[in-house]
């Protein structure tokens, strides 16, 4: 399974910014756990969102919610990580993951898009 993520970059604080993450390798439908971890320098691997195959299932990480919105399109093999009101500190690379348990890290990791929010 190969996961490429995309869409990050340098946002003011307040703004927005789309993750994508587009998988390969393996029928998409067949993930049951697709979710988003994000890292600061200096910090752990914090968990952020997670999405179940049906994308009825979500839950969220406390400093995000209400303002992150995790999908996914199963057609497209993507799923995606829609992000509103930035604020510094969700300056971090983003990781997507996948794997066949929720609310469990999967074994399958993408390579890390930068998003950097400043004040």
């Amino acid at each position: 399974v190969q996961l490429q993520a995309s869409g990050g970059g340098l946002v003011q604080a307040g703004g927005s910014l789309r993750l994508s993450c587009v998988v390969s390798g393996r029928a998409f439908r067949n993930i049951y756990a697709m979710g988003w971890f994000r890292q600061a320098p200096g910090k752990e691997r914090e968990f952020v969102a997670v999405i179940n195959w049906t994308g009825i299932s979500k839950y969220y990480g406390d400093s995000v919610k209400g303002r992150f919105t995790i999908s996914r399109d199963n057609a497209r093999s993507t799923m995606f990580l829609q992000m509103n009101n930035l604020q510094p500190e969700d300056t971090a690379v983003y990781y997507c993951n996948a794997g066949d348990y929720f609310l469990q890290q999967g074994p399958y990791w993408g390579q890390g898009t930068q998003v950097t929010v400043s004040s």
